[in-house]
């Protein structure tokens, strides 16, 4: 029964997030803590269409079920046209003061600091006596680092202190920015980004003996390294530049024994993405796939040999956890979030200066041309991502609970 558990919890975030909500699962089946999530709205629970994707998208996966949820009313005249997004203003949920005390609620998580309504939500729950935390994916990696910028969100996050309890953070460079902010380290309560670390193993492990099945359907050859690339075909993730890698790489490998770059993702980028291939003589060795499902996702991780990831700003990269459940090996920008906790430089992948092509070249000529060593790697990065899951989550959060609202 909720009555009888140690802590209410309330959790805010803008929309249902597909790698959050197992967690919020998990949360919800803990003995210790009653949770319920309050959306601004529902809308990625339905078709939408992702302006970045630029097509409709419907997750393969429940967002909404097994753990108590409530799309908050909004303010009149500040819906997002259509509820079909968001921005920093819309939609303004209203109601959750009221909610807090009527639910007798020790403590609210908030997702995100950057909305005026989260804002709002932070003065709202100090006022109705509950206990405030924060967590946010900021960070400095590839963000201009302008003294003004800097001034500004500095004297932000003063005020957000205020009313903040506790900082769940997500990982190491997040620390670091807060840090940087002035925010006292005290505050912090690792509750490190993760995804559903089970479910994409066994995804994996059933993807598995189909592996052949999967290459055929392709139209892959038989026998060479597979490398992947998942995410939007957008500038921030580089996709160009991991073209022009791959085709300096391979340059001196025969085509007919070329490895092949698999590229799953969609974006305003891709007639780009298109002309480079073949400018660059490589559509034979470079497969554009399109956006696929996260079951899609799962099989493409367990077919591949190594993972890539060149972006120029990733706050974190989710996509860095999923790959690893598959057992393979990770190559990364440094401005990746995820590369800071993630990757081993040699061990389980390589770091690489983001726009520096030919290191990205040199590392993915070091990993395809050697399987014995994918392998190895591959072993390393399945071995670090057990430690670095939603089991982890929610023993921050019930450390971060313990130190705000009490040992009970």
């Amino acid at each position: 029964m909720p009555d009888a558990k140690k802590y209410r919890v309330a959790y805010l975030v803008t929309h249902p997030i597909q790698y959050q909500a197992p967690l919020l699962q998990l949360i919800n089946n803990d003995p210790d803590i009653y949770l319920k999530a309050f959306f601004a709205s529902d809308f990625s629970a339905r078709h939408f269409v992702d302006p970045e994707f630029g097509q409709k998208i419907v997750w393969d996966v429940p967002l909404l079920d097994g753990y108590e949820h409530e799309v908050l009313p909004t303010l009149p005249g500040l819906r997002y046209p259509g509820d079909a997004h968001f921005d920093s203003w819309r939609p303004f949920s209203v109601g959750l003061r009221h909610r807090l005390r009527a639910g007798r609620f020790d403590a609210l998580w908030i997702h995100g600091y950057a909305r005026v309504p989260h804002l709002w939500a932070m003065i709202a729950a100090r006022s109705a006596g509950v206990r405030v935390l924060l967590r946010d994916e900021t960070s400095a990696l590839g963000r201009s680092t302008s003294r003004t910028r800097h001034s500004a969100k500095r004297a932000l996050f003063t005020l957000i202190d205020r009313q903040v309890d506790a900082y769940l953070t997500i990982g190491s460079m997040n620390e670091r920015h807060l840090l940087d902010l002035g925010i006292d380290a005290r505050k912090f309560f690792r509750v490190c980004y993760a995804v559903d670390n089970t479910w994409f193993q066994a995804r994996a492990a059933d993807a598995r003996p189909h592996r052949e099945a999967l290459q055929a359907e392709l139209g892959l050859p038989p026998g060479r390294p597979i490398a992947l690339y998942a995410a939007k075909l957008i500038d921030r993730k580089a996709p160009l530049e991991l073209i022009q890698a791959f085709s300096r790489a391979m340059s001196d490998i025969p085509a007919s024994q070329r490895p092949i770059l698999l590229m799953a993702g969609d974006g305003d980028l891709r007639p780009q993405v298109e002309v480079a291939i073949a400018a660059l003589g490589v559509s034979e060795s470079i497969r554009l796939l399109g956006f696929q499902s996260q079951q899609r996702l799962a099989a493409l991780y367990d077919l591949c040999d190594v993972f890539a990831l060149p972006s120029a700003h990733e706050t974190w990269g989710l996509v860095v956890n999923e790959v690893m459940n598959a057992g393979k090996p990770v190559i990364a920008s440094d401005r990746v979030g995820a590369a800071r906790d993630l990757i081993q430089d040699g061990v389980n992948g390589f770091v690489y200066p983001f726009g520096d092509t030919e290191a990205l070249a040199q590392c993915l000529r070091k990993t395809l041309t050697d399987r014995n060593r994918l392998a190895s790697m591959g072993i390393e990065s399945r071995r670090m991502i057990d430690t670095w899951s939603f089991d982890q989550n929610l023993a921050g959060l019930k450390t971060a609970l313990a130190a705000t609202v009490g040992v009970r």
